[in-house]
Parts: structure tokens; sequence; C-alpha cells
């Protein structure tokens, strides 16, 4: 189901977004003021600025016949962006995090989640970090990859595309065939991902392709020396790329213009 192999950087990747999310008891003083002395710390290599106000869904409590409905407080959100906008920093009081749509390898990115770390931790001391999490969001594209007309049983490894795997299995029949799957990995690790066939909508535009979806969020949860924070994450990626390489087929791999990485 999962795959140890070597690692590649791929040409046509289909990865649309990372995110490394790090959660942590509440700080209250980073909502209470602006994080000036934090901007300053990293301003230099993600020098856009915004402030968000975001509340969270409604949601209902009580007992049949004594609902109500009950509002969530209001989230301050900072967010420092990179000068082209393809790196983003989000950080509130109980989490801070790393995102982009522009991943080539871990390495590149480790080294910007380093920079913001290594500013954030002495500035707010976390008394420890209750969750450490990678998020690899792949779509991929048959028509990208010129595979237009190829099974997705041919891409893809069985385990992730439950009926669609059968023989007589007719894409074009299936309403919906995603799974989505909690589960404990080595490490310490655990494992959601949602995985199958979707259609994207931006927007008002929809997307006519049926496209494969792989959304994998690897973490480690507990309470996590803040000087542990980095082997744990490494620990997470090995565990999200051995997910990875074992969804695909031979023929999806080369489709993708792999290069072997030393």
């Amino acid at each position: 189901m999962f795959l140890d192999r070597d690692r590649y950087l791929y040409h046509k990747a289909q990865l649309v977004e990372v995110i490394c999310q790090l959660r942590f008891p509440t700080i209250l003083a980073i909502s209470a003021r602006e994080p000036v002395n934090f901007q300053e710390l990293i301003r230099k290599d993600f020098p856009q600025y915004q402030r968000l106000a975001e509340r969270p869904q409604p949601r209902l409590t009580g007992a049949p016949g004594n609902f109500r409905v009950e509002e969530g407080e209001t989230i301050t959100n900072y967010q420092f962006l990179s000068a082209d906008g393809k790196w983003k920093v989000n950080l509130t009081n109980t989490f801070i995090s790393l995102a982009t749509p522009a991943y080539t390898r871990w390495e590149e990115f480790a080294a910007k989640l380093d920079l913001v770390l290594a500013q954030f931790i002495p500035t707010y001391e976390p008394a420890f970090f209750e969750r450490v999490g990678l998020r690899y969001v792949n779509i991929f594209s048959r028509k990208a990859l010129d595979l237009e007309g190829i099974p997705f049983r041919d891409l893809f490894q069985p385990g992730y595309l439950g009926l669609l795997a059968e023989e007589d299995a007719r894409e074009e029949s299936f309403g919906r065939s995603g799974q989505d799957i909690e589960m404990a990995l080595s490490g310490g690790c655990h494992l959601k991902m949602h995985v199958g066939p979707g259609m994207l909508q931006r927007g008002q535009v929809k997307d006519e392709e049926v496209k494969f979806i792989l959304d994998e969020d690897v973490f480690m949860a507990g309470k996590l020396p803040v000087n542990q924070c980095a082997p744990a994450l490494q620990t997470v990626h090995i565990q999200a790329d051995r997910i990875f390489a074992g969804a695909m087929t031979q023929r999806l791999h080369e489709a993708m213009e792999p290069e072997r990485l030393d």
C-alpha cells in the first residue's frame, strides 16, 4: 500500500498546494496585538502583510427539542506573503502554518519553514506543539499528462480506487467514488486522506475534466517538545512520501517526467 523508493523531482508534477501547520496551546498575546516584532524578523522574505478576521461556522448545541445555534469567536489571522505571493505564513493564537503552490522539493520547503520557526519560537515561546502536520494536495489531470482516455485503474493502485479498480468498471457510470481514510502510521504518525475522482469548480466556472484527487494530511499529535519539531516533521514527510509513491503506477510515474534526486 505504501512504498519506500528513490526520491524524484517531477517536471509535470500535479501538486497544487503543500501546507505545514503546527498547533500549540493558545497564546493570547498573538491575538491581543499586532505581531510587529515577528513581522520585522521575517519581513525580508515575507514583505506583504494582511490581517483577517475569520468567524468559524456556527454549530448546533443542546439536545433534540432544545437546540441552539452557537456562534464561534472571531479568530484573528495574520498573513505574511512573499513578494511573488507564492509563499504564505498564517499566524493565529493557536497555530502557525506555511503554505505554497510552488513546491518543488522538501529541502526548499523545510528551509523556508526553518526560517519562520527560528523567529516564531523565541518570540512567542510556545509551551509545546499539540499537532505537527503536512498536507499534500495532488490533483491529477490526464489531459495535462497526455493520458486522455487512459482509465484511472491504469494510473493508480487498486487500494486507492475502490470499485473503480474492477476490470469491468465504467468510469462514466460513477457519480461518486471517493474514499475518506483515517489510520495510524508507523513512527507515531497518523493519516487523514481523501482520494478519488472529482470535478473542480473555481468561482462560477466548472472544470469539465474529471480529475483524480489525492489529498493527504499526515501528522503527529500529543505534547511534542518544541525542540523536537524538526525531527517530527522529517518523520511526517517520509510517511507522506511513502503514501504518494504507493498510490501511483509506473505509467503515471513516467508520465510526470521524473528526475531522480541524489
